[in-house]
Parts: C-alpha cells; sequence; structure tokens
C-alpha cells in the first residue's frame, strides 16, 4: 500500500465543536469520552466549561468522528440535555485526544 497525499481519494478532516448542557459535569464524561476516543482516529480534546457546560473539540475524517460523537452520546445520553453542533475544516492542531483544563 502506498502512501496518500492529503487530499486524494480522501475527504478532509473535519473539526467538530459539540457543547453538551444536562448533568454533565461530574458524571465521568470527560474520561468516558477520552476512553471512546481511542478507539477511533480522532484528535482533540473534551472540557468542562464554567457555566456547566461540556465542550467536545473532535477531528479526523468525517465518518469517524461521526461514529465518535455518537458512541458518547450513546454512553452519555442518558446525562444529555442539549446539544449543539458546529463542523468547520480541521485545524490539525493537536496530537491526540485529551482532557483539557
Amino acid at each position: 500500500a502506498g502512501r496518500r497525499r492529503r487530499g486524494q481519494d480522501q475527504p478532509l478532516a473535519v473539526r467538530r465543536i459539540v457543547l453538551y448542557s444536562g448533568n454533565v459535569q461530574g458524571v465521568g464524561f470527560r474520561y468516558r469520552s477520552v476512553e471512546i476516543a481511542s478507539q477511533y482516529p480522532v484528535v482533540g480534546y473534551v472540557k468542562n466549561l464554567h457555566d456547566g457546560r461540556v465542550e467536545l473539540v473532535a477531528e479526523g475524517l468525517p465518518d469517524v468522528v461521526d461514529r465518535y460523537v455518537a458512541d458518547v452520546e450513546h454512553a452519555m445520553g442518558r446525562y444529555i440535555e442539549y446539544s449543539t453542533t458546529t463542523d468547520s475544516t480541521a485545524l490539525n492542531e493537536f496530537d491526540s485526544f485529551f482532557i483539557a483544563y
């Protein structure tokens, strides 16, 4: 298998920002998000916001990010009341998935 340059036969990576509201702090949301991320080729971070929400930023191929976010929402859904999602082009500024403070 040869190496492919970015943009050849491959969709561009996407950056997805999801803001979760509900009982999402103090329930292992960040740790579970990182644990699930280890099963996917995604990078980014998850962090608690001062207003009680959790911010998740994931970068990767669109279908991979879709599956990752769906798994997080499946695992933590009982704590999520509402979420907003913003997609843009990946900035490629991360080399892992981590908890940000």
